[in-house]
Formats: structure tokens, C-alpha cells, sequence
């Protein structure tokens, strides 16, 4: 797919999940980075022609798109990886909607709370995987993916916000089997593992509150 544009911070953030899926479904797209210091001073004027003043903004050509989940639901739709019936669609659009509840959770901890509540977040967390973990126990017995038998949009996000926890804490799926062996199975998929250990992925730190 060539027209593709991601517009985004110098940071994973809530674009990753958007590469993810991209570089699993083999698509190229354009990065362009924006300073955070260019955005907040209104620099690089890309701010007050947002629709809600946030990025990420994608761009398919001359189509624009804002909001994160809005941009994954596209391109699942786009991909034919947003579920194979009505009802599949839906349970991989409820599992999105889960995963974005604890990507809140964790924001707020990175941003606004983690010097005084990281040890009590990491201690509730295994109640908080519980839920992924019983959905994947429900769907060939969790050696598949979160619905059906191909990948979903909610897949790459979902794998993006345990990457995310793992880095919080490395052993917080030693107690969850079936998470554990899914991140590693959908990090061995060929072009997401190539783009895992690609430079461009980790010279970006998760966030900007990350060395």
C-alpha cells in the first residue's frame, strides 16, 4: 500500500499499535515526526487543524483520520482483519474498547501517578490481564488470537499495551500462560518480528516519560 502517512510524537505512544498492524500487513506508510516542543509552542502549525487537537492524524491518500482507535477500526475494516461476521465484529471491536480501558489505566500511572502508585497498580494488574486471559482461554483454547482464527486490529493493540506493562514490569504475565505464549507467537510473525527489532522502532522510547 503506498499513500500512507502517520503523523505522530518521537515516541511509540498511541501510534504503535497503528505500526504494528501496518508492518504485519505488509504496508509501507510515511513517518512524520513531530517535535513535542514544535507542537506545544504551535510551531509547526500542525495543532489547530486537528479535529480535537491530538495526534495521532493518518492520512490514506487524501483521507484523513484522527483518533487512535478510530484509525485501527479503518484500517481493520481496510485490511479484512475486523473479523469475519457481524458478531466476530463485534466482539473484536469489545475487546478493543478493553484493551483502550487499560491503556487509560496505564496512562495515568506513567503520567500522573507513578511515583506514588506504581507498586499498588503492579500489584492490582493480574486482576486487570485476568480478562484477556479468559478471552483467549475461550477461543481454541487461547492458540489463536482474541477472535475468530485470523488477527484483528484489537490483536496489535493488545500486544502493544503488554509490551508496555512488560517493560513496567518483566514478570507481570508469569502467571498468565496463554498472554505469555501469544506475545511471543505474534512476535514471531515474519514482517512483525522484522519490525520489532527494527531500529525505527527502538530508537523510540514508549513514551514521553521513558528513557
Amino acid at each position: 500500500m503506498s499513500g500512507y502517512t502517520l503523523t505522530y510524537f518521537p515516541f511509540r505512544g498511541r501510534a504503535e499499535p497503528i505500526r504494528l498492524l501496518l508492518a504485519d500487513q505488509w504496508a509501507s506508510w510515511t513517518e512524520n515526526e513531530v517535535q513535542t516542543a514544535d507542537w506545544f509552542s504551535g510551531k509547526c502549525g500542525l495543532k489547530k487543524n486537528t479535529v480535537f487537537g491530538q495526534l495521532p492524524r493518518f492520512q490514506d491518500g487524501d483521507f484523513d483520520l484522527y483518533q487512535s482507535n478510530s484509525i485501527l477500526r479503518y484500517l481493520g475494516n481496510k485490511h479484512g482483519i475486523s473479523g469475519s461476521n457481524n458478531q466476530e465484529k463485534a466482539l473484536v471491536d469489545m475487546v478493543n474498547d478493553g484493551v483502550e480501558d487499560l491503556r487509560q489505566k496505564y496512562g495515568r500511572l506513567i503520567f500522573m501517578e507513578f511515583e506514588t502508585g506504581k507498586e499498588k497498580y503492579i500489584t492490582d494488574l493480574p486482576n486487570q490481564l485476568s480478562a484477556f486471559e479468559k478471552i483467549l482461554s475461550q477461543n481454541s483454547n487461547g492458540t489463536k488470537f482474541l477472535v475468530g482464527d485470523k488477527i484483528s486490529y484489537a490483536d496489535y493493540n493488545l500486544l502493544d499495551i503488554l509490551h508496555c506493562h512488560l517493560d513496567l514490569d518483566p514478570n507481570c504475565l508469569s502467571t498468565f500462560p496463554l498472554l505469555s505464549a501469544y506475545v511471543e507467537r505474534l512476535a514471531s510473525r515474519p514482517k512483525l518480528s522484522e519490525y520489532l527489532k527494527s531500529e525505527k522502532r527502538n530508537k523510540r522510547r514508549i513514551t514521553p516519560k521513558h528513557q
